[in-house]
């Protein structure tokens, strides 16, 4: 059953890296991971300005102190004079009391410099490392568009070749019909001409088909016999002998 169980695992989690991956736009997963590190160095800023608040603080606090140290030793020396031991000592032991503040408010205001320094440094370092980063990023988004933009190109490159072979292949089909039918056309006037196959669009029959032939061939004679007639002999010598001068003329041009 654990057997199983990893399996199914196993086979879901390929299936869901490679939905994933299918879903993922490297441009947009760029883009975000810039954002994410802006994001952080806004943070280290804010860091930064923080630490440098608290230290302005402590730098206040022991001004403070510094003054009352200066007031604490007025005081003493001014209790002293008028001869009062006691409170020349009170005075002195509350001024020990804030030089010791003051020791402590170094170490923290060390302490909060060394932060700071270290923040700035950081900051510095990962500043540099986001505009590289960055100027990656949009080398890697050109890349990709391009990439991308070519293999468009190259799909639909293929859909056209498909389509103008389909194309083509339309083309010849048509063609190979159109000189069958042509070729069946000529071979049935040829048939109907011969009078092998009878025109049943036509009324006339085959014989009213001679018999017309026969009539323009007899009206063709007759109408030539005429011609002679009119011209006579003469004129038909007349129309040779121009003939031959023409001829001639050609020749000798």
């Amino acid at each position: 059953m654990a057997s199983l169980w990893q399996r199914f695992k196993m086979i879901f989690g390929a299936k869901m890296s490679k939905a994933l991956d299918r879903a993922e736009n490297p441009t947009e997963t760029l883009d975000y991971s810039y954002e994410q590190q802006l994001t952080l160095l806004q943070n280290v800023k804010r860091g930064i300005a923080d630490v440098v608040t608290a230290k302005k603080r402590l730098q206040m606090q022991q001004t403070q102190l510094e003054q009352s140290v200066v007031k604490l030793e007025t005081q003493a020396r001014q209790a002293l004079g008028g001869g009062r031991e006691d409170l020349a000592r009170q005075a002195l032991e509350r001024k020990s009391g804030v030089q010791a503040q003051l020791q402590g408010l170094d170490g923290q205001v060390k302490q909060l410099e060394d932060q700071q320094q270290k923040l700035v440094t950081n900051e510095s370092e990962l500043s540099a490392r986001i505009e590289s980063f960055r100027s990656q990023k949009e080398v890697m988004k050109a890349q990709y568009s391009a990439a991308e933009a070519q293999v468009r190109i190259g799909e639909a490159a293929t859909g056209i070749g498909g389509k103008m072979a389909d194309a083509g292949a339309a083309i010849e089909r048509a063609r190979s019909k159109t000189e069958e039918m042509q070729a069946r056309a000529g071979a049935m006037d040829e048939l109907i001409q011969s009078g092998t196959l009878e025109d049943f669009t036509s009324d006339k029959t085959q014989l009213d088909r001679q018999l017309a032939q026969m009539a323009s061939q007899t009206q063709v004679d007759s109408e030539l016999e005429k011609m002679k007639q009119e011209l006579g002999p003469g004129g038909q010598k007349e129309l040779a002998g121009g003939g031959s001068e023409q001829a001639e003329e050609t020749k000798q041009s």
